[in-house]
């Protein structure tokens, strides 16, 4: 990952970056109270007039654009602190991002993700105490997060097991900042993160691996159950395209993109769309060629 230089290496904490930031709710007994920084959000959010119309439950067009315009939570869990305090720095660069949280070992990672309920975990593969794997295993069991791994890609059992434990995009450590804060509004989005050219190493490392319970990965018999629309979204998903980019492609609406992803995710028995991406190729699915 390449980060600024001047980035300060901090002892990451064993609590949130920003107790507030949980999704709203009250700060636990205990913990810090809403900081200044907080109140002064609070003020720029009452001064659009985004309010609720008392007792109906109605919300203004006002809060519709806050809530659209709410910054993607970030936890970052990195072991090496100069990284972590390198990306933290990254993520606080972009308005639409906000860090809040850094854990140094997966057991914090865990713990963080089920007391803030981030959009995105960046998450480091190896970890003392509960490596990335594990971490991301519990995480995506309990829905607490949508996690991004970081990877030298060595294409090791880490990150076989990743993928495996329902990661939703893979990173490489020494891409650019740009490329991190992109990988970070993907993943937010609930669209993957994996790149053509990966996908297909991964595959070729399938074919001479094997690991357990991913190589083998669901019963080609469960292709049979998917429509045609949804097949050709599988493909599309094989080319590690986006919603947007599939939507285009196939001539329909990107939330109906969205909900063929969920359905053939069901029946394919996969937990994320990174999975199906492999699987695609693996399988030999394609979606519809270009329209000239």
């Amino acid at each position: 990952m390449t980060h600024p230089s001047d980035a300060r290496a901090t002892t990451a904490p064993t609590h949130p970056t920003d107790p507030t930031e949980a999704t709203g709710r009250p700060a636990p007994t205990g913990t810090p109270g809403p900081t200044a920084g907080a109140d002064s959000d609070a003020g720029a959010a009452q001064g659009t007039g985004a309010t609720t119309a008392a007792g109906t439950g109605a919300t203004t067009v006002a809060d519709a654009d806050a809530a659209a315009a709410a910054p993607v939570r970030v936890l970052v869990a990195e072991d090496q602190t100069s990284v972590r305090a390198g990306l933290v720095l990254i993520l606080r660069s972009a308005p639409d991002l906000r860090v809040v949280g850094e854990a140094a070992d997966g057991e914090q990672a865990v713990a963080l993700a089920r007391e803030l309920r981030p959009d995105v975990v960046l998450m480091d593969v190896q970890m003392p105490r509960l490596d990335g794997v594990s971490a991301t295993g519990q995480i995506v069991a309990d829905g607490l997060a949508d996690v991004l791994v970081l990877t030298t890609f060595d294409l090791d059992e880490y990150v076989f097991g990743a993928l495996r434990a329902g990661a939703a995009g893979f990173l490489l450590k020494d891409s650019e900042a740009t490329e991190l804060l992109a990988a970070v509004r993907t993943v937010a989005r609930g669209e993957g993160l994996i790149a053509p050219s990966v996908t297909r190493r991964l595959i070729r490392e399938f074919g001479r691996v094997q690991p357990p319970g991913l190589a083998s990965g669901p019963d080609t018999a469960l292709l049979d159950t998917l429509t045609p629309r949804e097949r050709e979204v599988l493909g599309a998903l094989g080319e590690g395209l986006s919603n947007a980019e599939i939507a285009t492609r196939l001539t329909m609406a990107e939330a109906t993109v969205k909900t063929h992803v969920s359905r053939l995710l069901a029946k394919l028995e996969l937990r994320s769309r990174v999975q199906a991406a492999v699987l695609a190729q693996e399988w030999g699915v394609s979606a519809p060629p270009r329209r000239s």
